[in-house]
C-alpha cells in the first residue's frame, strides 16, 4: 500500500489525502477540483499553474515547466499541476487564472444614500494663449481660470508646456482636495472622473469603481487574498512579516498585486480606463492596513497591542504600486486600535449606528470578528479571535463559498434525513460557513449532539457513525458527493465551531456588561461580513452565536465595509463622520477583561452553559414555541 500525504487546495480550503507520486492535477481531478488544462494534463499548455508553498515537498522543476513558466513565476514558487508530483504534505494555491470555478464573494451590502461631494473634481478650461502683453506663467494661467490658488504635482509641471500647446490651450484640470492640481489632460475629459473603494480582508479583497459625479458603482471586482498561503489568520502573517523586512515586502507586494487584479476586473466591467481613476479609499483590519502600506505590524500582536498609525493617511498611488492614474491618491480611513481597523469604522459608517437613537449591536463576522455596541451617545468595540472556521478552515470537509459548497442544511426529525442546498446547485464538494452553522444547529435541535457539542452515539441511525475513531454525521453520501467521498461533520468540526462562536458571543457579553445593558435593551443586531444574507437567523440563536433577541431585530447587511469605503469616497462629509465615530468609540481589549475566561468557558456550550440566557431556545427545546419568538 502506497504512502499517503496531505494535500491542501487553497483558496478552497479543501484538504485531502493522496498517494505519494501522484500529480497535483490528478489529485485535483479525483477530488472534484476543477482546474484549467487545454492539453488535458499532458504538460504542454501551461494553463494549470499552482503556487506551491514548499518546493521540497514535490519533485524538482521539469524542463517543460522551465519552458512554460516565466522566470519570475518560478522564483515565486509556481509549478504546473500536471507535472508536479507530491512527495510530502503540501499546501498549494490555485490562482484565479487556473480556476474554472470561483468562490462566491459577498460584493454588496446595506446601501445608504449620501450627498455626492467628492474630493476630486475635473474642470474643462479654454485658456487664453500667452502674448507679449500677457506673459503669465502656464500654471498660473490655469489657477486663474480655476479661480483658486492651488499647488501642483511636480510631474504635472514637467509635462505641462507641451500639453497646453498641443491641446491649443483647451485642457481639463483635475483638482484633488481643493488644494492640488494632480493632472492636466488634453481636451475635454471632465465627465471621466472615477474613484475606487477598496476593502482588503484577511481572506478576500473587494474593489468598486465609482463614478465621482453621480456616486454610482459602475463595476466590481473581487479576488482571494493571496497572503492566505502564509497563514489563514492575521497572527500568522504578523509572525511571517516580523522575520525580516524582505518578508514584509513580499506580503505587501502580494496584496497590492491582488488589488490591481481586482481593480482591473472592476474597470473592465465598468468600461473605465484606470488612468481616469484619481482617488481610492482603502479599508481593512489593522494588520491588513499595515501590510498594504508596507508598515511592520509586529507590535500589534505584542502588549499593549498598539498600531503604528491610527489617523487617516493619503499617499500617492504610484508609491504603493496601485495602477490607477499615476498622479492619483490613495487614502485610508482611520483605525480604532488593537485589531479593530478601518473596515470596522466603515461598518459603523454604513449602518449609521453612530448617529442612531436606537442601541445597536454590530458584528462583522470573519477570521477576525469586530463587534460594536451602542448608539449616538456612546460606542464600545472589540475584536474577537473567531478564527477561520466559519470560512471552512480546520473543518474536515470545509471549503470556501465555491460552487458545490453546502450552504444550507435542514435535518428532518426522527429520520435524520438531510436536505441541503449547494452554491449554484452543483454536486456537493464540501461545506462552507453558513452550512456549518446550519448543520451544528440542526444537530442540536434534533438532539444528535448535546449542549456540550458531543454526539449522542446511542442514537441508532446510519447517518451517525465512527470513522477512523472519530464520531461524525453524514451530510452527503458518496453517491451524492461531487468528490465521490462522503461529506461529514465530525466531532472536531463541532468543537471548532464552538470555539469560534464562543469568542464572538463573549465579545458581545463583555461589551453589554461594560455598558450595563441587557439583551432587552438591544434594539437592532446587524450581522455583516462574508455571510452576506445567507445565514439562518434562528440558527444563529440556537448555536449561541448572537444574544437571544427577537429574530425580527436581526438584520444581515452584507459587506458594509466596502459600502462605508464607497460612502467616504463620494462624500467628504462622510470622511468627517469617520472622525466622529473615532471620537465616540472606546476600544475594549477582551484579553484584559477579568471576566473573559469565565464568560468564554460558559459560551462554549450550545447555546450556553446558562440556558436561561436563551429563553427562546429553552422554550423551543421544551417543544412549546418556535425559536423565532
Amino acid at each position: 500500500m502506497k504512502q499517503k500525504v496531505s494535500v491542501t487546495f487553497e483558496p478552497l480550503g479543501l484538504k485531502v489525502k493522496a498517494e505519494v507520486g501522484k500529480t497535483i492535477f490528478d489529485i485535483a481531478r479525483e477530488t472534484g477540483v476543477a482546474m484549467r488544462s487545454e492539453c488535458g494534463g499532458r504538460g504542454t499548455c501551461g494553463k494549470c499553474k499552482v503556487l506551491v508553498s514548499n518546493s521540497s515537498a514535490a519533485n524538482k522543476l521539469t524542463e517543460n515547466e522551465r519552458k512554460l513558466l516565466a522566470k519570475k513565476e518560478v522564483n515565486l514558487g509556481f509549478r504546473l499541476a500536471c507535472l508536479t508530483k507530491i512527495q510530502r504534505n503540501l499546501v498549494l494555491t490555485i490562482p484565479e487564472e487556473s480556476r474554472i470555478t470561483t468562490r462566491k464573494i459577498q460584493l454588496l451590502g446595506l446601501e445608504k444614500r449620501v450627498e455626492v461631494k467628492p474630493n476630486v473634481r475635473k474642470e474643462y478650461l479654454v485658456l487664453k494663449k500667452p502674448t507679449l502683453q500677457d506673459a503669465k506663467p502656464d500654471f498660473e494661467r490655469i489657477t486663474s481660470a480655476l479661480k483658486s490658488d492651488l499647488d501642483v504635482e511636480h510631474q504635472v509641471l514637467q509635462n505641462l508646456p507641451e500639453i497646453l500647446r498641443e491641446a491649443d490651450w483647451k485642457i481639463t484640470a483635475t483638482v484633488w482636495g481643493e488644494r492640488t492640481v494632480i493632472d492636466v489632460e488634453d481636451g475635454n475629459t471632465s465627465e471621466k472622473v472615477y474613484g475606487l473603494a477598496i476593502d482588503v480582508g484577511t481572506s478576500k479583497i473587494v474593489v468598486y469603481v465609482v463614478d465621482l459625479k453621480t456616486g454610482k458603482v459602475l463595476g466590481m471586482g473581487a479576488i482571494e487574498n493571496p497572503q492566505m498561503m502564509y497563514g489563514e489568520d492575521i497572527v500568522s502573517r504578523i509572525t511571517y512579516a516580523a522575520k525580516d523586512k524582505k518578508y514584509l515586502k513580499i506580503l505587501q507586494l502580494m496584496v497590492v498585486n491582488a488589488v490591481n487584479e481586482a481593480l482591473n476586473k472592476a474597470c473592465n466591467e465598468a468600461q473605465v480606463k484606470p488612468k481616469y481613476v484619481y482617488e481610492a479609499i482603502f479599508v481593512g483590519n489593522v494588520v491588513m492596513h499595515h501590510l498594504f502600506l508596507g508598515i511592520q505590524p509586529k507590535y500589534i500582536a505584542l502588549s499593549p497591542y498598539t498600531p503604528v498609525l491610527g489617523k487617516p493617511i493619503c499617499t500617492k498611488t504610484k508609491d504603493l504600486g496601485v495602477k490607477i492614474n499615476p498622479h492619483g491618491m490613495i487614502c485610508t480611513l482611520p483605525v480604532i486600535g488593537g485589531f479593530v481597523g478601518s473596515d470596522a469604522v466603515a461598518d459603523a459608517l454604513a449602518t449609521g449606528i453612530y448617529e442612531s437613537d436606537e442601541t445597536s449591536l454590530l458584528l462583522d463576522i470573519g477570521t477576525n470578528t469586530e463587534v460594536f455596541l451602542g448608539n449616538k451617545n456612546r460606542l464600545l468595540c472589540c475584536s474577537c479571535a473567531s478564527g477561520p472556521a466559519f470560512e471552512g478552515v480546520h473543518i474536515k470537509h470545509g471549503v470556501k463559498a465555491v460552487d458545490g459548497a453546502i450552504e444550507k442544511v435542514h435535518i428532518q426529525p426522527s429520520s435524520l434525513k438531510v436536505k441541503y442546498e449547494t452554491i449554484n446547485d452543483a454536486p456537493p464538494v464540501g461545506i462552507c460557513g453558513t452550512g456549518i452553522i446550519d448543520a451544528v444547529a440542526e444537530l442540536f435541535k434534533n438532539k444528535v449532539i448535546d449542549t456540550n457539542g458531543r454526539f449522542i452515539m446511542t442514537i441508532k441511525n446510519p447517518k451517525l457513525k465512527k470513522v477512523k475513531g472519530e464520531n461524525c454525521f453524514v451530510l452527503a453520501t458518496k453517491k451524492e458527493s461531487g468528490t465521490r467521498n462522503e461529506i461529514v461533520i465530525t466531532q472536531k468540526d463541532i468543537n471548532e465551531i464552538q470555539l469560534a462562536k464562543a469568542a464572538i458571543f463573549t465579545g458581545c457579553v463583555i461589551l453589554m456588561n461594560r455598558m450595563k445593558l441587557s439583551v432587552g435593551d438591544i434594539d437592532r443586531v446587524f450581522i455583516a461580513g462574508a455571510f452576506g444574507t445567507h445565514l439562518n437567523p434562528e440558527n444563529t440563536k440556537i448555536l449561541g452565536l448572537v444574544p437571544d433577541v427577537k429574530v425580527e431585530k436581526i438584520k444581515f447587511v452584507g459587506n458594509t465595509a466596502i459600502i462605508g469605503a464607497k460612502m467616504a469616497l463620494v462624500s467628504t462629509e462622510m470622511r468627517e463622520k469617520t472622525k466622529e465615530i473615532i471620537n465616540k468609540t472606546v476600544y475594549v481589549e477582551l484579553a484584559a477583561d477579568i471576566s473573559f475566561a469565565n464568560e468564554f468557558s460558559k459560551a462554549l456550550f450550545i447555546p450556553h452553559k446558562e440556558l436561561d440566557r436563551f429563553p427562546s431556545v429553552k422554550r423551543f427545546l421544551r417543544g412549546k414555541v418556535d425559536v423565532a419568538v
